[in-house]
């Protein structure tokens, strides 16, 4: 029977980017690992298959009112690992401004260290901030990025093959440390990189940790359904979430892919209450916290506009189409579409973006959270959904002890972890140098 799979998408102390400010938060726990060791632990008890932490290599203007992601992924999920035993831990990296060998070598350790559970979120970075922080002025065009992205990918997945199951030999007797004809240099010579030597440890239990990516346009689906295991993706409306992965399942076929060795995780906010007017009323006071300075910073970084000056009860300026835009250009088409289809004004975008940035913001019981999922799900928009509580970790605990028993009575939900790796949560093939096996 098809479940659902479900990540848990931690971001500081909420997704709502108000969470920080109400009377039940804790804004330090954005640096106490303790924090997110329970987060963790909570998701681990609602048997997601994994957790996931973004990352972003700039602050800019937002330090001001609000920076989340703060601790590098990697060292943190390290932490959690030894917290937790089941669950998977998936980082962000960026191909934009690190080396393939930096990267396969941490995630390749981060996967022993928890013994077969880690997993990468390739971004290719967008933000001239963030390029800044790199010896550039500003970021590469999309395209360029995405030809990046693509050889750092293979260059990494290539290291990680760069040792043959067996080549870790260690046989005392003869004094053979490694079987050195199972190990191989790479001499990759690519538009991007150059790449010499193997890796300097042997495979993972899991061959090589899940590969997640976010691409929206048609350059970033091509790259997600040729290279992705699981894809996250943001919708507002089932309609379009169904087009979104029919999509990328024909793209992975096109690719020579199993399109269900693809899996689309739409994100979900839930904000959840004993009833619905509970839990509008705990929706309501998020939003009634929100410093309209700094949503409309993050609202320009998103479209590439300046609308200082505009007034904010006003329609959206013209905005440039999703090609010609250098930024995230899957973010740019909802929200255009957002404001042409709803006919909303500066002021309402921003309201609409407050809880999860674009993401479906689902506001009710847990039975009517339920309803929302199953219905998506059923319908052929989602394999799962990265799920990204408004508020953590009270967000998280009312989902689990919530939607999650909800989930599980309807045969949605397992009730106890099948595998052990992050790719068996996944149902997915691990990978064997010369055959892959289940």
């Amino acid at each position: 029977m098809r479940r659902l799979h479900l990540n848990a998408f931690l971001l500081g102390v909420g997704h709502h980017e108000a969470a920080w400010r109400t009377a039940r938060a804790d804004p330090a726990a954005v640096l106490d690992v303790e924090h997110y060791r329970h987060l963790a632990r909570v998701a681990e008890r609602g048997t997601f298959d994994s957790v996931f932490l973004a990352d972003k290599l700039s602050t800019g203007h937002a330090a001001r009112h609000n920076v989340l992601t703060m601790l590098e992924p990697t060292v943190l999920l390290a932490a959690l690992a030894s917290a937790t035993s089941r669950i998977g831990l998936i980082a962000t990296l960026s191909t934009g401004f690190d080396e393939p060998y930096h990267v396969a070598r941490r995630l390749l350790t981060l996967d022993h260290v928890s013994g077969g559970r880690a997993g990468w979120n390739v971004v290719t970075s967008y933000s001239d901030a963030e390029a800044r922080n790199f010896g550039a002025d500003r970021v590469d065009e999309h395209d360029r990025r995405y030809r990046r992205a693509a050889e750092f990918v293979d260059v990494v997945r290539a290291l990680w093959d760069s040792w043959e199951v067996g080549a870790f030999v260690h046989d005392r007797h003869d004094g053979v440390f490694a079987d050195v004809e199972r190990v191989h240099d790479l001499h990759h010579r690519g538009e991007f990189f150059r790449v010499d030597g193997a890796l300097t440890a042997p495979r993972s239990r899991q061959g090589h940790p899940l590969l997640v990516q976010a691409g929206a346009s048609p350059t970033g689906r091509d790259f997600a359904a040729g290279r992705a295991d699981a894809v996250f993706t943001a919708h507002q409306t089932l309609a379009d979430a169904r087009a979104f992965r029919t999509d990328l399942r024909a793209r992975a076929a096109r690719a020579g892919r199993d399109p269900d060795d693809v899996v689309v995780l739409p994100g979900i906010v839930p904000i959840v209450g004993a009833t619905e007017a509970a839990a509008r009323a705990r929706a309501a006071e998020l939003d009634e916290l929100v410093v309209t300075d700094y949503a409309l910073r993050q609202l320009e970084n998103l479209v590439g506009r300046d609308l200082s000056g505009l007034p904010l009860d006003g329609p959206l300026p013209d905005l440039p189409a999703p090609g010609e835009h250098r930024g995230a250009q899957g973010r740019l088409e909802l929200i255009t579409r957002l404001a042409r289809d709803e006919g909303l004004t500066i002021r309402g975008i921003l309201g609409r973006l407050a809880g999860g940035r674009g993401h479906l913001v689902v506001v009710g019981t847990p039975e009517h959270v339920a309803d929302v999922m199953a219905g998506w799900f059923t319908a052929g928009g989602a394999d799962g959904f990265n799920v990204m509580a408004a508020e953590l970790p009270a967000g998280l605990e009312d989902f689990v002890e919530g939607v999650v028993p909800e989930l599980r009575r309807r045969g949605l939900h397992r009730d106890h972890y099948d595998a052990d790796t992050l790719r068996g949560h996944y149902g997915l093939a691990s990978h064997s140098r010369g055959g892959a096996s289940r």
